[in-house]
């Protein structure tokens, strides 16, 4: 069935944690008749959040993917988390998406986590409205939530719409545009209100508004600006098209007011879905006009005959005439096999269709395709562009692998994940396990990328890692619920890793005879400390006639291996520069396994030399707790080596921005609600790795080596 791409809206939802996602996105599938009746979070019966540990939580832990329809147009749906724990689900989703809804409480205003996301929207160019929540909450401030997206997100909110009344007295909004006023009855499901003109005691405020619109649309657009200094009529039908192009260009943010969980608000954020955020075809015009992104090409049309794999940026350009390719997003085990979630962006995908996952250069065959509702499935025929689908089939895939027709040469850009911040001992309950544990850590780590299984070097002991405390818990629980596996974890421990602090050089040898051709690598390795946040490099300074180019390439192999695990106490080596600076080769006995070796070597010399030292991870803090809690708070902050960043708040609450190494906050949600008897909203983010005290560095490395 042939559709067209100009009615289809792929959005998501994204938030800080609280802020109302998963209860807007029920309203939105209840409004658009998706759903028959009004799940709510609190009770477990969210549609949106099926999994047991989302209902057990009250938070959406796994991005949920449906479908609908409204006023004509097709609106595929992504609920993501707010939780920083996990923030991966958030990453995929966006790398998909052609357009969000960011939601905000009225309350609270811009929070840690949504500046989090909003840039994480920034970084893969997603146009987004605004949706301001939570209205009737006692210290709702709409106004002061706009002034920090102006100034904390550097945006452009575009007031499209106005409340009537606030806090407990809200129950409507005035759309600026229609220059009518909309208001619900309390009390009731919502599908009903009432449109009405606008009072005159309202009309100064409203011709405001209007005057506030145009001269920010005029600011960015240059047909409205001549209309609009000239004093020329301009059309709503003018004024929604231009606002809908700088939306997708993402110049302007349009603001939405309601309160979903009094059912407020939400057809017309549903409307400004469909008039304002861009189709997949309107999506790729502004990249191209924007020039922000590298676009994707038909092979055909490259002229390169060398360059026949095309890597592309975050962002995906749709051809509806081109062959089959998409985005494998998300992989979720279960016990039919691994659903593959794909964004399709150009041509069809059919049952029974034969593909290529041009990661690994396989052919698979595609045996179901499902149009999702959350954990339910719809049984389709084909998929196109600009559908986001799950199918059955593919066995290789993994989450960032490209999907396409057998005969393509298209290759996209993975994704990047966050890597885990804290690791736990972890083993099955039951020796009779062993075969099964090692199984279905394989599967969690293809489900969620952001999990990260190793081998402790010293103890031999399998280590899993995650993004928090409360990351590692729900895996135990997947792990029991999903694959029936019981396991024990230990207590989590920090992800430390290591640096060097000083420059040094040491060479590596490795010379091997035992009758015949022999093995020898000689190599010469200078380390040198490099910028912070940078990572591993490596480069060559090699004489001409030092060591033949053929194997550079193992020099740097064995570098890379030796660095993965450091001479402190086996963490990873950042920060690091490693240049080869020379070296010798035998003519016969010289081979890449040898020079890998002598590389290896080498590195591992130089970095014992060159003073190596621990990092710690330091995590950023915001703490939302009512005043008479606030100095508890800080005091026990304070003995946590907890540095407050700002402080600030109104009468009922005061929100605390702080840093705290990591080691000292296991158990610190614990404590926090015994301090404030529970009234607390608290998030811990990854800021960055810093040194480790040196009391603190003897006492970790003494645990550690079993001292």
């Amino acid at each position: 069935m042939d559709r067209n791409l100009a009615d289809i809206r792929n959005i998501g939802i994204i938030a800080h944690i609280d802020a109302g996602k998963t209860t807007t996105t029920e309203r939105i599938l209840y409004y658009s008749r998706k759903i028959h009746r009004i799940g709510e979070v609190d009770d477990g019966s969210a549609t949106m959040d099926w999994m047991e540990e989302e209902k057990e939580r009250g938070i959406t832990i796994t991005s949920a993917v449906t479908t609908c329809y409204w006023k004509g147009k097709q609106i595929n749906i992504i609920d993501t988390p707010g939780h920083i724990d996990f923030t991966g689900e958030v990453e995929r989703s966006l790398r998909v998406l052609d357009g969000t809804v960011m939601i905000f409480s009225a309350v609270e205003g811009v929070e840690s986590q949504s500046e989090s996301v909003w840039l994480q929207a920034d970084r893969y160019e997603v146009p987004r409205i605004v949706y301001i929540n939570k209205l009737d909450r006692m210290g709702a401030e709409p106004n002061s939530c706009i002034n920090m997206i102006k100034d904390r997100l550097n945006a452009y909110p575009l007031e499209l719409q106005f409340p009537i009344g606030i806090e407990k007295d809200f129950c409507g909004i005035c759309d600026v545009l229609s220059e009518k006023i909309i208001e619900w009855l309390p009390g009731t499901d919502g599908t009903e209100f009432t449109t009405k003109d606008v009072p005159e005691t309202l009309k100064s405020t409203l011709n405001e508004k209007k005057k506030e619109i145009l001269e920010l649309i005029a600011l960015k657009d240059d047909e409205i600006a001549e209309l609009y200094l000239s004093d020329q009529p301009i059309s709503n039908e003018q004024l929604i098209k231009t606002i809908r192009r700088l939306t997708t260009q993402r110049k302007l943010v349009p603001i939405f007011l309601g309160t979903s969980l009094r059912n407020i608000g939400v057809q017309q954020l549903m409307d400004g879905i469909v008039d304002y955020l861009p189709s997949p075809i309107e999506r790729m015009e502004a990249l191209k006009q924007l020039k922000r992104s590298e676009l994707l090409l038909k092979s055909g049309e490259l002229g390169q005959s060398d360059n026949q794999t095309i890597r592309q940026s975050d962002n995906i350009i749709p051809f509806t005439d081109s062959k089959f390719c998409a985005l494998a997003f998300k992989i979720q085990t279960d016990q039919h096999g691994k659903l593959v979630y794909m964004r399709v962006y150009s041509g069809k995908i059919k049952i029974g269709q034969q593909i290529l996952n041009a990661n690994n250069n396989t052919t698979e065959r595609i045996a179901q395709i499902f149009l999702m509702h959350a954990n339910k499935r719809q049984i389709i025929s084909e998929a196109e562009a600009g559908d986001i689908v799950a199918v059955y089939g593919p066995k290789e895939v993994r989450t960032g692998h490209t999907l396409t027709d057998v005969d393509s040469n298209i290759k996209l850009k993975a994704l990047e994940m966050p890597e885990p911040v804290v690791f736990a001992k972890i083993e099955p309950k039951t020796h009779q396990d062993e075969e099964k544990f090692v199984s279905v850590l394989d599967n969690l780590m293809i489900d969620d990328p952001t999990v990260e299984v190793k081998i402790a070097p010293d103890t031999g002991e399998t280590l899993i890692g995650g993004m928090g405390e409360l990351h590692l818990e729900v895996i135990c629980q997947r792990m029991e619920r999903e694959f029936g596996l019981k396991t024990k974890m230990g207590i989590p421990q920090v992800a430390y890793k290591e640096t060097i602090t000083k420059q040094a050089v040491a060479r590596g040898k490795f010379i091997k005879q035992s009758g015949g051709k022999g093995q020898y690598g000689d190599v010469i390795i200078r380390v040198e400390p490099a910028e912070k946040g940078k990572g591993f490099s490596f480069r060559e300074e090699v004489k001409e006639g030092a060591i033949p180019r053929e194997y550079w390439g193992a020099i740097q192999k064995g570098v890379e291996s030796a660095v993965q695990v450091g001479v402190l106490a086996g963490f990873p080596i950042v920060d690091l520069e490693v240049i080869l600076t020379g070296g010798s080769y035998h003519p016969v006995d010289s081979s890449e396994i040898a020079f890998e070796a002598a590389g290896s070597m080498a590195v591992k010399e130089a970095i014992g030399k060159a003073h190596p030292i621990l990092l710690e991870p330091e995590m950023k803090l915001e703490i939302i707790i009512p005043p008479e809690y606030l100095g508890n708070v800080l005091d026990d902050l304070g003995v946590r080596e907890g540095k407050v960043l700002s402080l600030s708040g109104t009468g009922i609450r005061h929100t605390i921005f702080a840093t705290c190494p990591l080691r000292k906050l296991f158990g610190y949600a614990t404590t926090l609600r015994s301090l404030t008897q529970g009234r607390v909203v608290y998030l811990m983010k990854f800021e960055s790795y810093k040194e480790l005290p040196s009391d603190e560095q003897s006492a970790v490395l003494e645990k550690i080596r079993g001292y």
